[in-house]
């Protein structure tokens, strides 16, 4: 099906062919007739499926016909929870608009407000925003909503995880009340439900992918390894594999930073970006990454969602992240729009729960493979697809009313509960354990 049929019109199917685009994918196929016809909606698509493009072509086919002729005035507003993504939502919005008289901006935090406030003194149609730097141009008055028709709140699950639900609902109290609201997820979760039941009239749910699942085109691999020998281990992989380009996930900013000087000692050249690097250098880097004149960038949590590289063909989760969701928007950077990619996660015995979260939440056990020469002393074991933490097993075990005399010791004490709590110190998968995800275990040996 050609875009056409979805009921644009020939500016905004020309932009499209220009990004070289020929065909919808899946979320752009119901979003766009959907959002055409001044519904809410609110739609959960994995990352990297076109999410963008399934909002912002029907909004600027809705309102091209009528620029902002009011200063400080805006038509739509997109928030995004960080200012790498806002910058790539507004360069999308730029692409797709090139061929209408709309106009479009991104405001963020990081840099100097001045130009941002001369900016809008015009009005501008779309405004993209991080939700800080938008309520303080709001508090300085220099931007009005009574004419806004459209609010888009992108990566909704991510604003929330962040900790922007209260600067959200500042901003939504400010808003028309007779206004379209989309709702954009890559998973819907229940924070993301309950906003979506606050903000939203009566909106179209749309699901493309199962709970959280990972692109099919991704490979997905991870190799056992000690806390003390990943950089190594990253070393040897790059020169012995002759990596073209890789992503690397790493959780704190000053490990970012010492481990781009391990590997500068090694002879290969990466660069960091990090909340703590100023705006203008993490956007230089970026724009060196995405050009490919930097091969290797290590980033923290900051790049997950604001980072689209075209033909991205590897990341690597450096450090394991704490939560599934994260693990999937980390890989999702590859893969992108039906490219192959590859995930490579290190993972460290202290990572074993972790791992089982992420494993449960895929559904299936990750491929792991070996590298000849790096010996792990403290192993990983197979991972519990069904593992419960010891906190939801005492709250699952309160709820019920904690009331099993046959496990109580004259002391009070519960000696089952003795034992699970030496089971959760050190887990150790039982044959039936492993076999649970109904996968077979499968090793794979890479040799220098």
């Amino acid at each position: 099906m050609p875009f056409s049929k979805l009921g644009l019109s020939d500016p905004i199917v020309k932009a499209i062919s220009d990004a070289g685009y020929s065909k919808p994918t899946a979320i752009q196929k119901q979003a766009i007739p959907v959002i055409l016809s001044g519904k809410d909606v609110v739609a959960a698509a994995q990352t990297g499926t076109g999410k963008t493009a399934s909002f912002v072509l029907p909004i600027i086919e809705r309102i091209q016909s009528r620029p902002i002729k009011r200063g400080k005035r805006i038509r739509v507003l997109i928030l995004a929870p960080t200012r790498e993504l806002a910058a790539q939502v507004e360069a999308n919005v730029t692409k797709y608009r090139a061929h209408t008289d709309l106009t479009s901006m991104a405001i963020y935090g990081g840099v100097d407000d001045e130009p941002q406030k001369e900016q809008l003194i015009a009005g501008v149609d779309i405004l993209v925003a991080t939700p800080g730097r938008l309520l303080d141009l709001v508090h300085q008055r220099a931007v009005h909503f009574d004419e806004l028709e459209t609010l888009v709140l992108d990566e909704a699950d991510r604003m929330l995880d962040m900790g922007f639900s209260g600067d959200i609902y500042k901003i939504i109290d400010r808003l028309p009340l007779q206004r379209q609201t989309l709702l954009f997820t890559a998973t819907l979760t229940d924070d993301v439900r309950n906003l979506a039941d606050e903000i939203n009239n009566g909106a179209l749910e749309i699901t493309i992918s199962p709970k959280a699942q990972t692109a099919a085109t991704i490979e997905q691999y991870l190799i056992a390894i000690d806390k003390d020998k990943k950089s190594a281990l990253l070393s040897h992989l790059i020169t012995d594999q002759v990596w073209d380009q890789a992503l690397i996930f790493i959780e704190k900013k000053h490990g970012a930073a010492k481990l781009v000087e391990q590997l500068a000692k090694r002879g290969i050249v990466a660069e960091a970006i990090h909340g703590g690097r100023s705006q203008a250098s993490r956007e230089k880097i970026l724009a060196n990454f995405k050009s490919g004149e930097l091969k290797f960038l290590v980033a923290t949590g900051i790049a997950a969602r604001g980072l689209d590289i075209d033909e991205l063909t590897r990341v690597v989760n450096y450090d394991l992240p704490f939560k599934p969701e994260d693990y999937i928007h980390r890989i999702g950077r590859t893969g992108r729009a039906g490219a192959a990619g590859v995930a490579v996660s290190f993972v460290a015995l202290g990572d074993f729960k972790n791992l089982c979260a992420i494993e449960s939440r895929l559904g299936h056990i990750i491929k792991r493979k070996e590298v000849e020469g790096f010996i792990v002393k403290k192993e990983v074991p197979v991972s519990i697809l069904n593992y419960v933490t010891k906190h939801k097993r005492e709250n699952a075990y309160q709820g019920s009313g904690g009331n099993n005399s046959s496990h109580q010791s004259r002391n009070g004490s519960s000696r089952s509960g003795q034992s699970r709590s030496r089971q959760d110190s050190k887990p150790v998968p039982s044959k039936s354990d492993s076999e649970s995800s109904n996968q077979p275990f499968k090793w794979e040996k890479i040799k220098k």
